[in-house]
């Protein structure tokens, strides 16, 4: 059962691996923010699983109502202090959490792949939280990320949809690609109205983190990452569903 797993400790990182890498917050938050934001409704905002409330932050210039429900109370607490008293925040499991109102967008990055039961979490976003206008903004990482089908070639990784010893120890239960997600979303009887990818992606978190630190990487190739992902989406960094009722 979900109340039984220590979420702080999921946080933590280990030897071999970071829970979140400086390419996660400096190029993809970015990256997906620019992707997701065109689908915005106007109104307020639920985030399920905000972490240290990183990419909350970058919510706050575009929404005035932002709440976070986020299963770690470390995460809630780091999160303050670089928030403060814009965001509302709630301490809970998304399994069973009681939320006062309904919200016209209800977003969840790289948070699915956590969950015990995902169905059932997006059941109650469908039946509970979603406004009649509302959407529901769904990223999950991509299983057939070139980066990770590199790695099964390599024998690091038994197959794309793997989830590795480093992962688990982080809370993934799977790894999605865009067919698997969109099931899901489906079996919860949501609206699937687009899907797409972000950032073309052939080298690992690590390995981006390194190159990051050099002048190797420009500003222009980035830019050439996201655009190639918008013309092969399954070979993205990351996978995404817009949703609604």
């Amino acid at each position: 059962m979900s109340n039984q797993r220590n979420y702080n400790n999921e946080l933590k990182d280990t030897p071999d691996h970071k829970y979140a890498y400086n390419f996660d917050f400096d190029v993809m938050h970015p990256y997906m923010l620019r992707s997701l934001e065109p689908y915005f409704r106007k109104g307020n905002v639920l985030e399920l699983g905000s972490f240290k409330g990183d990419f909350t932050k970058r919510l706050t210039p575009l929404f005035g109502d932002i709440t976070c429900v986020e299963a770690s109370r470390e995460a809630i607490e780091s999160a303050k202090k670089q928030i403060g008293d814009k965001v509302r925040f709630v301490n809970s499991h998304l399994e069973n959490v009681i939320l006062p109102s309904k919200y016209d967008n209800i977003i969840l990055v790289h948070v699915l792949e956590h969950l015990d039961d995902p169905v059932l979490v997006l059941r109650r976003i469908n039946d509970e939280w979603l406004s009649d206008k509302g959407r529901v903004l769904l990223v999950c990482p991509n299983a057939n990320a070139p980066s990770r089908q590199i790695a099964v070639k390599m024998g690091l990784i038994s197959h794309n949809s793997a989830v590795t010893e480093a992962e688990a120890k982080h809370g993934h239960k799977k790894t999605y690609t865009l067919d698997t997600l969109e099931r899901e979303a489906l079996a919860a009887e949501l609206k699937v109205v687009y899907k797409s990818g972000i950032f073309f992606k052939a080298l690992a978190n690590f390995q981006w983190d390194k190159l990051l630190k050099t002048d190797i990487i420009s500003q222009e190739y980035l830019e050439g990452c996201y655009q190639l992902g918008q013309q092969y989406p399954d070979l993205c960094s990351s996978v995404y569903l817009i949703c609604e009722r």
